[in-house]
């Protein structure tokens, strides 16, 4: 059900050309639960979504209802848990797998991210067969960063971890130590097997699923629509916020160098980025302090048709200063071009283009989270 229209102009905007676009925003669904990922299936304009309390609910384009999708797996929400991301196999049409990533407990003290599958059933709204893929070692007492988005590329799946909210800035920091998939890029088969040619794979003292380490807290991740390389962003530490293409084996300086500032006083706990102090430096990063600083969750590259002066532009949520960021993006590098949704309100979430429509589709957090879908004035 839409239940309302806000139409809104660019033109003025000390922006580049490509930001002159008149929008329209519709609230296709309001009062949703703490709205986490939408992901389209393929071969329709219908969306699954996950709530962070545990829910899975899909949004049928031509109904324009939302209903529920029972067999979700049981999980832990205190802090930043419970059910997280969700996407479609690459071989959905074949199998009908979604891909999931959600926290449970595995202790009397201790939780941690897991990725599992299960076939979605849309005739009886249930998924059936679910499968734990890989629980993410190892567990911590903390409910804090748990990261949590997936993507797919060369017939592997990805997900991108927090560090747990550590605050040990030392060297021996999680996202510095191999031997803990917390603050990491993990790379498996679509079975949950550790590939051979993984970076550290049948190194002691190192977990085989690492492909990238050093982050912080992945709360975006996406694939390029060109290159195939697979991009993130992640949170810094007041301020310092990154987005970064994902190497092979790559550490990406977390604690040991950053570009934000400690929360409690303002102080910088490690150098920035420099060439040549051994880390992968962000193609993309926002100032220290919390003036300007740009909490990401969600992103996509824009591939539609809708919007033709977007084409290949970025689109990233921020959560704290609550608008959605358009980015030029030419040969890796990132301009900022618009505050899309910007003076709304909206904590934006997740964002996602709808394959046949060309359109953008936003959801916002919160107990009162909407799906909102901008369209061409």
């Amino acid at each position: 059900m839409r239940l309302s229209v806000v139409a809104i102009s660019l033109a003025g905007l000390a922006a580049p050309v490509a930001a002159q676009t008149s929008y329209q925003v519709e609230t296709l669904a309001a009062g949703l639960d703490r709205p986490w990922a939408i992901a389209f299936l393929p071969g329709t304009q219908d969306l699954i979504m996950t709530k962070r309390g545990g829910a899975l609910a899909l949004w049928d384009h031509g109904s324009g209802q939302i209903s529920p999708i029972s067999g979700a797996p049981e999980v832990d929400a205190r802090g930043q848990g419970g059910l997280l991301d969700i996407q479609p196999a690459p071989d959905f049409a074949e199998t009908g797998h979604v891909y999931m990533t959600w926290v449970a407990r595995v202790s009397a003290t201790g939780s941690t991210t897991h990725l599992g599958r299960a076939v979605l059933d849309r005739d009886a709204a249930r998924l059936r067969d679910l499968e734990v893929l890989h629980r993410v070692t190892p567990a911590i007492d903390s409910g804090a960063h748990f990261g949590s988005r997936i993507t797919f590329g060369d017939g592997y799946v990805f997900a991108g971890l927090g560090d747990r909210g550590s605050k040990d800035f030392s060297p021996n920091h999680v996202s510095q130590d191999l031997r803990s998939e917390n603050g990491a890029v993990i790379r498996l088969t679509l079975d949950g097997e550790i590939p051979d040619d993984n970076p550290f794979a049948g190194h002691d003292g190192a977990a085989g699923a690492i492909w990238s380490y050093g982050h912080r807290n992945i709360q975006a991740m996406t694939r390029h629509p060109e290159s195939g390389a697979i991009w993130l962003a992640e949170h810094g530490e007041a301020g310092g916020d990154e987005v970064n293409i994902v190497t092979r084996g790559g550490n990406y300086g977390w604690p040991l160098a950053s570009f934000g500032v400690t929360y409690r006083g303002g102080d910088e706990f490690a150098p920035p980025h420099r060439a040549g102090d051994g880390f992968v430096a962000p193609v993309y990063h926002w100032p220290a302090g919390r003036d300007d600083h740009f909490p990401p969750s969600g992103m996509v590259f824009y591939t539609g048709d809708a919007f033709p002066d977007w084409q290949g532009h970025l689109l990233i949520g921020n959560l704290f200063h609550r608008y959605l960021g358009l980015f030029d993006e030419q040969g890796g590098t990132l301009a900022p071009v618009a505050r899309l949704l910007d003076g709304q309100g909206h904590r934006i979430r997740d964002v996602a283009v709808g394959p046949q429509d060309g359109l953008i589709y936003v959801i916002s957090d919160g107990s009162d989270g909407r799906l909102m879908r901008l369209s061409p004035r």
